[in-house]
């Protein structure tokens, strides 16, 4: 005889990232395609660099460095206070490049960031380098 031990299908189980991101509102570009001064900026704001993307924390003017498959879970865990401007992030280009493969590497994490943004529909505004 057999003993099978059933489990919950994971029931409990977190939404992915990209569920709970539709959550926010779609970007309103309404309230934010005037602004110039990026410290005025109060969604999320992403640097790509050589080694992957930064997402910048204003409150503690520090960069939280992620691998680009990390992006979306971090965003995700942001709360909806952080995303007043709805669902967009603006993003920009680390300009400290020590060779012209730092510019490859840069130029392919920025394709690979927006890929992943959109399709979690999330809007780019993408700045001047940093």
């Amino acid at each position: 005889m057999a003993i099978v031990a059933c489990t919950q299908e994971q029931a409990a189980q977190a939404p992915d990232p990209q569920t709970i991101l539709q959550a926010i509102p779609a970007a309103d570009s309404a309230k934010y395609e005037h602004i110039q001064d990026m410290k005025t900026w109060r969604n999320p704001y992403l640097i790509v660099r050589v080694d992957g993307v930064a997402l910048y924390d204003s409150a503690d003017s520090a960069e939280i460095m992620l691998k680009t498959d990390e992006l979306l879970p971090a965003l995700a865990k942001l709360p909806s206070s952080n995303w007043p401007y709805g669902r967009v992030v603006a993003a920009a280009e680390n300009s400290a490049r020590a060779s012209e493969q730092d510019g490859i590497a840069i130029r392919r994490n920025k394709g690979i960031v927006g890929g992943i943004l959109e399709g979690a529909h999330i809007a780019i505004k993408w700045v001047p380098g940093t």
